[in-house]
């Protein structure tokens, strides 16, 4: 695999995979340093060329909020910045990823994360239908108001892929012990609107082995799209 960065993209860009990928992989990370265990996990699950873009955002809570919310941990409130972020990702960064390494024409787009960047994925596949599949990891549906929003903005994609920790609804913050019954929640949305969805639990709390979270369900959305070829 090459690796390649585009410091001069709207969002720094670390591109990593090979030329005429079949799976563009987007994901949101905190901060300047390459995921690189993301890569690597995916290349011992995926057969197919594969690109993974991940995208180096500056300030997570406020870049990755789809709306304003007070704290659920610390003093800062979320900003609600996402759709600013959502508009730079359709707009600028998609159509470079596009020309700098002409992807496969009939490509599959899926755009995922960990934690609030799995939510950010959530959402951003309500307002767009830029990708295929959605691959939320560790998601944070128990996000303020976040299940009323979904129930009526249906996701324009044609798989999703959901996980989380068998631990995490074990916290000691009652917002954050709710997101098992929350993830389970939109599961049944993704059910009933028919989309093709599977939900895979692992061993531990939120903090457990999140790159390789991150790229088995990376992984089980890829695999959720071939199935429906």
């Amino acid at each position: 695999m090459t690796v390649t960065a585009c410091p001069c993209s709207p969002f720094p860009l670390t591109v990593t995979g090979a030329p005429h990928a079949r799976w563009v992989l987007l994901q949101p990370v905190a901060g300047p340093e390459p995921p690189a265990a993301v890569p690597h996990a995916l290349s011992q699950r995926l057969d197919a060329p594969f690109l993974h873009c991940a995208l180096h955002l500056t300030d997570w809570d406020a870049q990755l909020s789809p709306w304003s919310a007070p704290p659920v941990f610390g003093q800062t409130p979320f900003a609600g910045q996402a759709a600013a972020t959502l508009s730079i990702l359709t707009q600028q960064v998609l159509p470079l990823l596009r020309r700098q390494f002409a992807p496969d024409p009939a490509a599959a787009w899926v755009l995922g994360g960990y934690s609030l960047a799995g939510l950010f994925a959530l959402w951003a596949v309500t307002q767009t239908a830029a990708f295929d599949a959605v691959a939320a990891a560790s998601p944070s549906v128990w996000f303020p108001e976040w299940l009323p929003f979904a129930a009526e903005h249906p996701a324009r994609i044609r798989a999703a892929a959901l996980s989380l920790g068998d631990r995490e609804d074990r916290s000691r913050n009652p917002v954050l012990r709710s997101v098992k019954d929350c993830l389970l929640r939109q599961q049944a949305l993704f059910t009933a609107a028919g989309l093709p969805t599977q939900l895979t639990w692992h061993p531990g709390n939120h903090f457990q082995d999140a790159p390789q979270r991150t790229a088995q369900t990376f992984a089980e959305a890829v695999a959720l799209l071939s199935s429906a070829q």
